[in-house]
């Protein structure tokens, strides 16, 4: 049976997990002050003293390459790994950029710890941009990498640390090309923003979600956002960009069985765990219905030319090819980053029982994280999941958002397939679907049309670094991403160019 009525954000995580407070206890702005040379902390805004910009009108791009490759390999070295978080550090890292710069910037906690910072250059009156990345990443068992993952070593062309794809280098991008454009005192069309969050990676609650509900006013003039989700990869020497538009809804679930209880040298007939096992394994091999959603049929077809027979022909027409026999599990074994866009789909996580081995618990859980189809009604994709569980298991919506999709019919959409051609031209560029989620969900619930994209074309071999062991991103990515990023902000919102002729 599910339990309560569903909701649409985070509401227990589990016996470890940090749940943020009530609004009305978060709305308070960090109470401590950040005292950097004459800068003062004033209601949560920090004013700095005026410094000389660069008098140059063109930004030396050489000199701001050298900074950036710099500036990764420190941000991967504040540790803010999630949990417990402690983003404040990484807050901290670019106020003291921005006071040596003399921008003014607003930096707030949600909860002890759970750092926030953003930064504005105010321009003329098209719809505003927000550079967008969240400061928080995911453990890393050192026992696994040849590294240490907080080192920001740059070794062979590569600066490895966690965090380096995900997402501390694209935020690296960002601040360069923000300074790019403060430096030079380019005029702009439209205001941009410079923003780093908490708590991406355990829902945004802390982030992005807590100042979308209690700094709204941050973003009543904001049209357009940047922000991790979508980039290019190099597979087989061929590179592919995609944009993402939108994203699998996530839906994380905790399941609860209850039963007598007992000593564990007395098995009984049925009991909790029994009864979560036999559940679990009917989940197991149940197979929710595919389907190819126009979104994801336009994404297939975009990068079929890139992929070797057969399946640039299956990818041409999905939706036939995913109905022959066998072709869902080639599918899954090939690229089951891709096989997960046809279909909702679920991962078995976590397990709860008896805190003793001799002991049968009268209650045991787990928790399943889900991914549906844009287009997928929750409502009857959890009577569909309570049916395959069976009457004995109580169900618990842990978090849900809402699917939105970004229209590509913008003028920001057209400028990034122009940069990013020009870079590659013999580079696929398609609007995609994510199979993961990200921030952006809760910008396109207030109707910011909202771009997964990073200036980067991340080798395959890489990309299981992402939440995986020896994350890395090349030195070579992070100087051409800081070219093409300052290229896009040059066409979609500043005047006159930003960089030298080169």
């Amino acid at each position: 049976m599910l339990k309560g009525k569903m909701m649409l954000y985070r509401t227990n995580l589990g016996p470890d997990a940090r749940s943020p407070a009530k609004p009305e206890a978060m709305a308070r702005v960090a109470a401590r002050r950040w005292i950097t040379g004459t800068a003062q902390l004033t209601a949560g805004v920090l004013f700095s003293a005026a410094v000389p910009a660069h008098a140059s009108g063109q930004i030396d791009l050489a000199a701001l390459q050298d900074e950036a490759v710099e500036w990764v390999q420190q941000y991967i070295r504040i540790n803010t790994v999630n949990p417990p978080g402690n983003e404040t550090r990484g807050a901290e890292f670019f106020a003291e950029i921005f006071e040596a710069e003399g921008i003014e910037y607003e930096m707030v906690e949600s909860a002890p710890g759970r750092g926030n910072i953003w930064a504005r250059i105010e321009g003329g009156d098209e719809p505003g941009l927000l550079l967008l990345h969240h400061m928080d990443v995911v453990p890393a068992d050192e026992r696994f990498w040849t590294t240490d993952p907080l080192a920001g070593e740059l070794r062979d062309g590569y600066i490895y640390g966690r965090g380096a794809l995900d997402t501390k280098a694209s935020g690296i991008l960002h601040l360069a090309t923000f300074l790019a454009l403060h430096r030079t005192r380019t005029p702009l069309n439209r205001d941009v923003v410079f923003m780093a969050t908490a708590d991406e990676e355990a829902g945004g609650f802390f982030g992005a979600g807590w100042l979308v509900d209690n700094r709204s006013e941050l973003f009543e003039d904001i049209g357009f956002l940047l922000n991790e989700g979508g980039g290019g990869s190099v597979v087989q020497g061929k590179v592919q960009f995609g944009v993402e538009v939108t994203q699998k809804v996530p839906y994380w679930v905790r399941l609860t069985a209850t039963g007598e209880p007992g000593h564990g040298s007395r098995p009984l007939v049925s009991y909790a765990s029994l009864v979560m096992i036999e559940a679990l394994d009917r989940f197991r091999r149940y197979q929710f219905d595919a389907r190819v959603i126009p979104a994801v049929d336009r994404h297939f077809k975009g990068m079929a030319e890139r992929y070797p027979e057969p399946w640039r022909s299956r990818f041409q027409d999905l939706s036939s090819a995913i109905r022959e026999p066998g072709v869902l599990l080639e599918l899954q074994e090939y690229a089951p980053g891709l096989h997960t866009l046809v279909r909702n789909t679920c991962s078995i996580t976590r397990f709860g029982g008896s805190e003793k081995i001799n002991v049968v618990s009268p209650e045991v859980w787990a928790e399943i994280d889900c991914r549906l189809l844009p287009d997928q009604d929750p409502e009857s994709w959890l009577a569909e999941l309570q049916e395959v569980l069976g009457p004995d298991i109580e169900m618990e919506v842990l978090m849900g958002f809402t699917p939105a999709v970004s229209s590509i019919d913008t003028g920001l959409y057209e400028t990034l397939r122009e940069v990013t051609l020009e870079t590659f031209p013999e580079a696929s560029f398609v609007p995609q679907v994510s199979g993961g989620f990200t921030d952006s969900h809760f910008f396109r619930d207030i109707g910011i049309v909202s771009y997964g994209y990073s200036a980067t074309a991340t080798p395959a071999e890489d990309s299981g670094g992402v939440h995986g062991n020896d994350e890395r991103v090349t030195e070579e990515n992070v100087r051409r991403g800081v070219e093409m990023t300052i290229k896009i902000l040059e066409r979609f919102a500043a005047t006159r160019p930003i960089m030298e002729e080169q």
